[in-house]
Parts: structure tokens; C-alpha cells; sequence
């Protein structure tokens, strides 16, 4: 099992999991610039390894309770783009977490500054990709990562 603390830092608005990647030539279109569906999947990424530090692996958790998740919603704010070789940073903050579905935050950063900043809404899917409530554990894990003024943070991204 992971390193609970590992990934995490501790903000003023709750825990934020950060996950370091290096932006590689397959990563880049013609132009050296970041392919705009590739900063997804960095948000995939981030989102799977906060798992990870968490102490859950998306495997298991398919196997045993057969669940995983599915993206619900999403919206995504093209700021500045990343080029080639770039190091940079997805920060992922958990908004909040339901019986079945949670909210975040992902920002990808290149030195602290914004590049794309990322809303998604997750379901959580058992057996015929069906809606599945969260097993208790893991909702009072994720829950734990959430500050309680993200509710006023969720209005005010909401009203952006």
C-alpha cells in the first residue's frame, strides 16, 4: 500500500494531491504545443494515482466491490499551453463527495502558473455500468480531503 501523506500537500482549502509529469514529444502536435485532449488524460492520471496515495487501487476496486468510475461532466478553461519538455504539475482538489458521485478541481501548472484548469464530476458505476453508491470507506476517505468552504469555492467556480 502507498504512502497515505504521499502527493499530498495541505492548503488553506483543504488537501490538494499533486502528481509531477514531464511533457514528452508524443504528448505535443507539429508545433511542440500540447495536444489539447492529452491534458484528460493528465487529469486522469492525477485523479488514479490520488487513489493510489490514498491506499486504493482502481484493480481492486473493480474486482472487489466492483466499482470504478466514469466522467459525468466535464469543463475545461485552455489558459496557456505547455510545449515540449516542459515540467509540469496536475493539482487536484476534491470539491465534494456524494453517495455516488464527487466533484474536483484539477489544475495543470507549469511553475505555479495556470495552464488549464479542469471541473469534472464523477459517477461512481458497479455491474451494467449502472450507478453504485461509494463503499463507506472509501466515501469517508475522500470526504477527509475536502475543506469545508469548498461548498462557497463550488459557487463561486460555478458562477465563473
Amino acid at each position: 500500500m502507498s504512502d497515505p501523506a504521499a502527493g499530498f500537500a495541505e492548503t488553506a482549502e483543504g488537501r490538494v494531491h499533486r502528481l509531477p509529469l514531464r511533457i514528452y514529444y508524443e504528448d505535443t502536435d507539429a508545433g511542440g504545443i500540447v495536444y489539447h485532449a492529452n491534458y484528460l488524460r493528465y487529469a486522469e492520471r492525477a485523479r488514479t494515482e490520488m487513489l493510489r496515495d490514498l491506499g486504493y487501487d482502481q484493480v481492486a476496486l473493480l474486482r472487489d466491490p466492483g466499482i470504478g468510475f466514469a466522467v459525468r461532466a466535464c469543463t475545461v478553461d485552455f489558459v496557456a499551453p505547455a510545449r515540449l519538455d516542459d515540467r509540469l504539475e496536475v493539482a487536484t482538489r476534491l470539491l465534494s463527495v456524494g453517495g455516488a458521485t464527487l466533484e474536483a478541481e484539477q489544475r495543470v501548472e507549469r511553475g505555479g502558473q495556470l495552464l488549464v484548469r479542469i471541473l469534472v464530476r464523477l459517477a461512481c458505476i458497479g455491474a451494467g455500468v449502472r450507478p453504485a453508491r461509494l463503499p463507506a470507506a472509501l466515501r469517508q476517505a475522500l470526504q477527509g480531503l475536502i475543506h469545508p468552504t469548498s461548498a462557497i469555492f463550488i459557487m463561486t467556480l460555478l458562477a465563473s
